[in-house]
Formats: C-alpha cells, sequence, structure tokens
C-alpha cells in the first residue's frame, strides 16, 4: 500500500476513506496525496457546493470504507460533532471521484469499520 500512496501524483486534491459510524456525524478520514493514512485527519463535510456520495444517492452509510478522491478546500473552520463531543476540521466538498469499493484496511481491525461500534478507530 505505501507503495501506491508514495506514487500518487501531486496535485490539488485528497484521498479520502469513508469511515461511517451510525452515531456520528463526521464524514471520514482525509489525507493529502502521497501522505501516509497516519497523517489524516477526520472531517466534516460542508456540503453546500457538492453533496457527499452517499447522500446523493440517499443512501447514507452505503460507502463506508470506500475511498475516494475529493476536490475542495479546507475552510479553517472547525465543527463541533456532539455525539463524539470532538472538534473536526471542515473540507469543502467540491467535487469527487470513486477510487476503490474495497481498498487495503487502515485499520488494525476490521471490527473498526463496523458502523455500529461506538469506537472511533485512527488509521495506522
Amino acid at each position: 500500500m505505501m507503495s501506491e500512496i508514495t506514487s500518487e501524483p501531486q496535485g490539488d486534491y485528497f484521498i479520502g476513506r469513508r469511515f461511517y459510524k451510525e452515531d456520528y456525524k463526521f464524514w471520514g478520514y482525509v489525507r493529502s496525496p502521497g501522505q501516509p493514512w497516519t497523517s489524516a485527519k477526520l472531517v466534516m463535510l460542508n456540503e453546500q457546493k457538492k453533496l457527499a456520495p452517499d447522500r446523493a444517492l440517499n443512501k447514507i452509510g452505503s460507502d463506508n470504507n470506500y475511498e475516494y478522491k475529493l476536490m475542495g478546500k479546507f475552510s479553517g473552520e472547525t465543527v463541533y460533532e456532539p455525539a463524539s463531543n470532538g472538534f473536526y476540521p471542515e473540507l469543502v466538498l467540491s467535487d469527487y471521484s470513486l477510487l476503490k469499493v474495497s481498498p487495503a484496511p487502515i485499520f488494525r481491525s476490521p471490527s473498526d469499520t463496523d458502523p455500529a461500534r461506538r469506537v472511533i478507530a485512527h488509521p495506522y
């Protein structure tokens, strides 16, 4: 996976991994191209310009653990997510494209991506 990551072209985009949890409203982990998943940030999406992929399909969470190329900018704001009592950076989404439906794992345990599991795992 690391050789694939390091060969990603640099550019004005992000790589995002959907991290759906039933009880939380964050979107998932986002990293810069060429950077390891350990550098990824858990983000909230601002969908005023473009709806998130699952929301556009009206199937919330249906894309759990999918990998995307995301276009947009960080607003510089943080958004409070009450269920986790956390503040997350806001990414203003302008477009996206699906990269992988079954990407390589970025969490230590397969159960970390279980939508019903309340634990907020971090990529390794």
